[in-house]
């Protein structure tokens, strides 16, 4: 989809995959990510993107806003979740949103009164700094408030790209499954926190919260993690204090209450 994070170069082998279905077991690997000349082009890139990021932060932390990435697959409730923690949270806060089309997820924000700007990828599957940067310039938050930024739904690019917020928070709804942990492993090391969404589901699907756990220690074993049900609110005041906490040390601001 995009030319800078590699996941856009053909797959070794693809031509062979009938021929060699007998040879699933053997993992292959994008030779064209290991050329030099390809590495040296990305590493720009990423370098770049980083001293955007640096900027990006100093705004916030100018104006004393803590920024959230929110990362996750499609579809595992990012939006909803902003659309209701204003009846939890008892800070402003306005949010940063990536789609690669429509303002959907923008307007439904902006129904519920929350600030929203939307960003379209157009064929990105993920932000950086610089489509970030020309967001937030377009965000009013009042000092001391909250900026989310809500990537685009994928569980691969975005965790290579600091966009310039304090924190990642990554979403996985009890629907995708409890392995994605360990199959995404780069999003999920890059994780202050994961919520485990849609969770009063989890009778209805073969998904493991232990199961889900055991997979986060093991790759990041300081990461916190919180389940969560927007539907009938179980970890949503946890969710709130976490943020206020954060927000808290990081500005000695007072978020007491909600």
């Amino acid at each position: 989809m995009c030319q800078d994070c590699g996941c856009s170069l053909p797959r070794f082998g693809m031509q062979d995959t009938h021929q060699h279905a007998h040879e699933h077991h053997e993992l292959t690997t994008n030779p064209q990510l290991n050329d030099a000349k390809t590495l040296s082009v990305i590493h720009k890139i990423l370098d770049k993107n980083d001293v955007e990021a640096a900027h990006n932060r100093g705004h916030f932390e100018a104006h004393q806003i803590s920024a959230y990435n929110l990362m996750s697959s499609p579809g595992s409730g990012k939006t909803t979740l902003l659309e209701c923690l204003h009846e939890y949270l008892g800070l402003t806060y306005g949010v940063i949103e990536g789609d690669l089309e429509t303002s959907k997820d923008a307007d439904r924000l902006l129904a519920k009164g929350i600030q929203a700007v939307q960003i379209q990828t157009g064929s990105a599957c993920h932000l950086d700094a610089f489509m970030v940067h020309g967001a937030l310039h377009r965000l009013t938050l009042d000092e001391g408030s909250i900026a989310f930024i809500e990537n685009v739904g994928n569980l691969v690019c975005p965790a290579s790209y600091d966009v310039g917020t304090h924190r990642n928070i990554v979403l996985l709804s009890v629907p995708e499954g409890d392995d994605k942990i360990a199959k995404y492993p780069v999003m999920f090391r890059r994780a202050d926190l994961v919520l485990i969404t849609k969770s009063d589901l989890t009778p209805y699907f073969d998904f493991s919260i232990e199961s889900a756990k055991e997979s986060l220690r093991a790759l990041n074993p300081q990461c916190e993690v919180i389940e969560l049900s927007v539907k009938d609110g179980r970890g949503m005041d946890r969710l709130a204090t976490w943020l206020k906490q954060d927000h808290s040390s990081r500005y000695h601001a007072d978020v007491g209450g909600n």
